[in-house]
């Protein structure tokens, strides 16, 4: 990799660049995500900051530029990362229950040949008991409210045992206590020294939830610790005439 720190983050992102039908959706992005640490991605709608999560995934072709994950390509430490899709990105009319959707984490550490046992059960039953929803185990996922289908993609997520999560909106349209229980799930994984990094829409709790904190707008705006770079001046740098439309408090 070109920078020979990149061997020991868990993200390091060099000179990215995204393009749909040539027009740049993401403009020499760089970014270094340190260990053991929650990072919201924020910025207006088409900013880029799903683009960026899916890119860094391998799921979409940059233009330019290279990223790593623990030193290595996505391809070769895939089994280190989790990822929560948006909600709405979800065919929720799928025939299955709770517990098979988490089950379903368990797989890429399986392999094609071996199907999941009692012991991928039992550790699909504890996460769905750590995101408070192990009552609905059976339950048709169809049949969920969306605060609790959310839970159980990340219940998914949480067997994979990853190393570093990265999570799309998952707080988008949940309720109040959906949105306390994700975080105490998050926090606990930072402090088991995960690193989380989370695509984020409501300025007013980015200082309580995160620590670190990412402004984009096609290009990044400003990247640090929420108490240097969640200011008013890069906001309005980051969300420019629509900031005044926004309650963005606490900001400094």
């Amino acid at each position: 990799m070109s920078n020979p720190s990149s061997s020991t983050l868990p993200v390091a992102v060099r000179d990215l660049t995204v393009a749909y039908r040539e027009e740049p959706v993401l403009w020499d992005i760089d970014l270094d995500v340190p260990p053991a640490t929650l990072m919201a991605i924020v910025g207006p709608n088409g900013a880029g900051k799903s683009t960026l999560i899916k890119t860094i995934l391998g799921l979409i072709e940059p233009a330019a530029g290279e990223v790593s994950i623990f030193g290595g390509t996505i391809q070769e430490q895939r089994r280190r990362v989790g990822y929560v899709p948006q909600r709405g990105s979800v065919d929720w009319d799928f025939p299955t229950n709770a517990l098979d959707v988490v089950m379903m984490g368990t797989y890429g550490r399986l392999g094609w040949f071996r199907r999941p046992g009692r012991g991928e059960q039992a550790e699909a039953r504890q996460a769905l008991g750590d995101v408070g929803m192990e009552e609905f185990a059976q339950r048709q996922i169809s049949q969920l409210s969306g605060g609790q289908q959310q839970r159980v993609f990340l219940a998914r997520a949480l067997v994979q045992d990853a190393d570093i999560y990265f999570m799309d909106e998952p707080l988008q349209g949940v309720d109040a206590t959906t949105e306390r229980a994700i975080m105490s799930v998050l926090r606990t994984l930072r402090e088991r020294g995960r690193t989380v990094v989370v695509v984020h829409h409501d300025l007013e709790t980015v200082a309580e939830y995160f620590d670190r904190v990412m402004l984009l707008n096609v290009r990044k705006i400003a990247e640090g610790p929420v108490a240097e770079v969640f200011t008013e001046e890069n906001l309005r740098r980051t969300y420019g005439g629509r900031f005044a439309l926004l309650q963005a408090a606490p900001v400094r």
